[in-house]
């Protein structure tokens, strides 16, 4: 992005979903969490739409403010329900006071727990900020902003954000069982999201670092065997990769495991469900990931010759913030566990 003319605009966005992230993360209350939740939103679209003039940047952008807007019609209504059954938006004030109207009832047409309903409005507003099943169709289209925004939006803020609000809102949560989901251990969940962070940032950056060397080329199936070419950025995928698989003493490996040897102990038909899935999804993971790798830098070349000849490796600018990141993805999970 050296010889864009908008760079002045794109880092103006970037400052502001910079200036909503710690709002989100640090908010006290509901509406200052909201307030973040909303300006991360806004930051995001306008980031996703800062190539104006593509078709599909405009597509992407169009696609993503409407499905978080389906999550928003969740969580909007959960904060009020919050205010109106504790008369404060305070989170201790709340935690405080959550098993005091266990036996609030609201009618309307059938009668519903008043917990109940705040807890699932809440969980509405979750999954359609992290893209779960149902309201995911925006977020592989929000590739087609820059690289650091792709790595910023699925490493650190939107996708990150629901998973970040249930963890906020916890000890509302444990009362409800019909919207009680995972096994509650909380803090190994937020142990993961930072570790997450780091190993999924890498591989974005490392991606879009392929992407420059390769003339803006994005198809995988018109590459190969660029480990011999790209060593450093090879290397760096890598390791990526081999801590989002959760590969023994890597980052990820010290989070992702102990998840599933939680679910594992439950001896519950909910605990041995949640251990298969993660099981499954691990194996996905480590799927698509090695895919990814071999047919970048491993198999036989695809490539156009031209491309090959002016192919180069990351250059010092891009090469810093990802061997900061990889040291994260190797370090961070054994530094940081308990």
């Amino acid at each position: 992005m050296s010889e864009d003319p908008h760079s002045p605009r794109f880092m103006c966005y970037l400052s502001i979903l910079t200036f909503f992230m710690p709002m989100l993360v640090t908010g006290d209350n509901s509406l200052q969490l909201f307030l973040g939740w909303e300006g991360v939103g806004l930051a995001s679209y306008l980031l996703i739409h800062f190539w104006f003039t593509r078709l599909q940047a405009d597509k992407a952008a169009t696609k993503a403010m409407p499905v978080n807007r389906v999550g928003d019609f969740g969580l909007a209504p959960g904060i009020s329900g919050r205010f109106t059954l504790f008369q404060t938006v305070d989170f201790s004030t709340i935690f405080a006071r959550a098993s005091a109207p266990r036996n609030s009832w609201i009618s309307c047409n059938m009668r519903l727990n008043a917990i109940t309903l705040i807890c699932i409005l809440l969980l509405i507003g979750a999954v359609g900020k992290s893209a779960q099943i149902g309201s995911h169709t925006w977020s592989p289209d929000a590739m087609e902003g820059p690289t650091p925004v792709s790595a910023l939006i699925h490493a650190a803020t939107m996708v990150t954000a629901g998973v970040f609000m249930i963890a906020r809102c916890s000890p509302l949560f444990e009362y409800p069982p019909t919207a009680l989901i995972g096994i509650s251990n909380y803090s190994v969940s937020v142990f993961h999201l930072m570790n997450h962070a780091f190993f999924k940032a890498l591989l974005f950056l490392s991606a879009g670092s392929v992407i420059h060397a390769m003339s803006d080329e994005q198809d995988m199936r018109k590459m190969g065997g660029l480990a011999s070419s790209f060593p450093f950025t090879y290397a760096m995928m890598l390791m990526g990769s081999l801590s989002l698989i959760g590969f023994p003493f890597l980052t990820g490996f010290y989070s992702k495991d102990v998840i599933l040897e939680l679910a594992y102990t439950k001896y519950t038909i909910s605990g041995n469900f949640a251990f298969w899935l993660g099981s499954v999804s691990v194996l996905f993971t480590s799927y698509y990931s090695f895919r990814s790798l071999f047919l970048t830098f491993l198999v036989p070349t695809n490539s156009f010759g031209r491309d090959i000849l002016r192919c180069h490796d990351a250059p010092i600018p891009m090469a810093i913030p990802l061997i900061l990141l990889a040291l994260g993805s190797l370090f961070v999970g054994y530094l940081a566990k308990v």
